[in-house]
């Protein structure tokens, strides 16, 4: 196994789209003791993303630079222009699973975040998650070594990589800049004077392209604006409180079948829940169709209809999400096991599993760290995440540390507050608990169950969780955004955004 290197230089740049965030980790990296190199840009002045990106990139593979952090409205362009420099392995993430998975089996040394997909207490989170994570596997660092090989062609021969000399002399501006031949565009006052019609054309439609399901459904179908996804107009196309979560670090938000239209950079954390013991298979199907059609993180559903899912969403970014134990704990650890693993065979890529909480109460944590693990197992060997629900309402403080400690032995991904159909739900003081004990893990923590404002919602985050499984429908976009009910009360009734109740 590698020894870990000790970080004390970070390069970090960013465009105009993500100057405010760049700047609010620059002094996180600063007030934790690393020394940091600013790329730029120092303003909000419109600016080209690739330049900040390669000037980042050069750093950390020249040595200059331990790690290096770029920073763009998506993340995505400045990854691939990151990638472009020989050495750099640049990953895009969006939440604490992606941050550490870049680290610990890909070796990534450069760093892309979306300003418009994570607010800035869950960048700061996904920043120290990815600093601290080390690639010491020798199998992860011979794959991470064979991508350095990428360039390399059967032959024996090397292929050219970006060295700005651009290969074709009739490729555009805009290609050389991605592509990484900086020299083509280096020095140049005002690089959209030298764009052709051509040029902005392809860059409106690849915009068009990632926006994507922006505008898909929008409310009455009212607005043909892609911009209007984006601005702070109506509460349908720019709900203010999954902003507001976003912002203060959640990275995933429940929703049932049939809620309200939401713009496609909030999509990417909804997981979209059904587990009620009659949901029938036309209601799955929707479920499914509602996933696709707004670009959701997941469906969340019971194991009969896992198969299902994952046919139906074959080709497309959605995952399926399966419950394993559940609602009561209650079923042996082989038994867990076999559940977990069907689950995944038949298509699942995250689980949920309820722990036995009977024998938690009896003391017998070896018990409850066996029945964990041989979920764990096999949710590693199928490459699925793994959510440990300790059903926080039926212990006590001590039982619920126990809890979370044997979720962590067990190396779990997360651990989550409730079922959604014991006692009670998530309250702040357990989810602070429960964070507090898996920090040093890394660990994720999801709060489910009885939450049902705003309040509750933010409540939740600030006490440390980084999901949310919340009742929090269109009645909590309206109290978020200053709206009453009442003035709405004859409209078509949206179902709620979902915890399992």
């Amino acid at each position: 196994m590698a020894e870990p290197i000790a970080i004390r230089r970070v390069a970090i740049g960013a465009d105009h789209g993500g100057f405010e965030l760049k700047e609010a980790v620059k002094a996180h990296l600063r007030k934790g003791g690393l020394a940091v190199e600013d790329c730029g840009t120092h303003g909000t002045q419109s600016v080209d993303y690739p330049v900040f990106a390669q000037a980042v990139a050069r750093l950390v593979a020249d040595g200059r630079a331990d790690r290096g952090i770029v920073v763009d409205r998506a993340g995505i362009g400045s990854a691939m222009a990151a990638n472009k420099v020989p050495g750099v392995r640049a990953a895009l993430c969006y939440d604490l699973s992606s941050a550490r998975n870049s680290r610990e089996h890909n070796n990534a040394n450069v760093l892309t975040l979306g300003s418009g997909l994570v607010g800035p207490d869950l960048a700061l989170q996904i920043v120290d998650v990815w600093l601290a994570t080390e690639c010491t596997e020798e199998r992860h660092l011979r794959r991470a070594a064979m991508i350095e090989g990428g360039g390399e062609r059967s032959d024996g021969a090397t292929k050219r990589r970006g060295d700005g000399g651009g290969e074709e002399g009739g490729r555009s501006v805009a290609e050389a800049m991605i592509r990484g031949d900086g020299g083509a565009v280096r020095g140049q006052e005002n690089v959209m004077e030298t764009l052709t019609e051509s040029d902005i054309e392809r860059i409106v439609g690849r915009i068009t392209e990632l926006m994507g399901s922006a505008t898909s459904g929008l409310a009455g179908g009212a607005c043909s604006n892609p911009a209007c996804a984006f601005c702070a107009s109506c509460m349908e196309t720019n709900p203010e409180f999954v902003r507001q979560l976003v912002g203060v670090g959640a990275d995933r938000v429940a929703h049932r079948p049939g809620g309200c239209t939401l713009p496609s950079e909030l999509a990417g954390y909804i997981d979209h829940t059904l587990l009620k013991p009659d949901a029938s298979r036309d209601e799955v199907v929707n479920l499914c169709e509602e996933a696709r059609r707004h670009g959701f993180a997941s469906v969340c559903v019971n194991p009969t209809y896992v198969r299902m899912c994952a046919d139906r969403l074959g080709g497309s970014r959605v995952k399926v999400c399966s419950v394993v134990g559940f609602p009561l704990g209650a079923h042996v650890p082989e038994i867990k096991a076999l559940e977990t693993r069907r689950a995944i065979r038949d298509g699942a890529r995250e689980i949920d599993m309820v722990i036995n909480v009977g024998a938690l109460k009896s003391g017998d944590d070896e018990l409850v760290y066996r029945d964990i693990r041989a979920v764990t197992e096999s949710c590693i060997d199928g490459g699925a995440i793994c959510k440990v629900i300790i059903e926080a309402a039926l212990l006590a403080d001590d039982e619920k540390v126990r809890a979370c400690q044997a979720a962590r032995r067990a190396r779990a991904d997360f651990v989550k507050t409730s079922t959604g159909f014991g006692p009670g739900g998530a309250t702040a003081h357990d989810v602070a608990l429960m964070a507090e004990t898996v920090r040093e893990a890394h660990m994720g923590v999801k709060a489910a169950g009885g939450i049902r404002s705003y309040e509750d919602a933010e409540k939740m985050i600030r006490a440390g969780a980084t999901r949310l499984g919340a009742s929090a429908g269109v009645r909590i976009l309206k109290e978020a955004s200053g709206l009453s009910e009442s003035a709405d009360r004859d409209a078509p009734r949206h179902a709620k955004v979902g915890s399992y109740e």
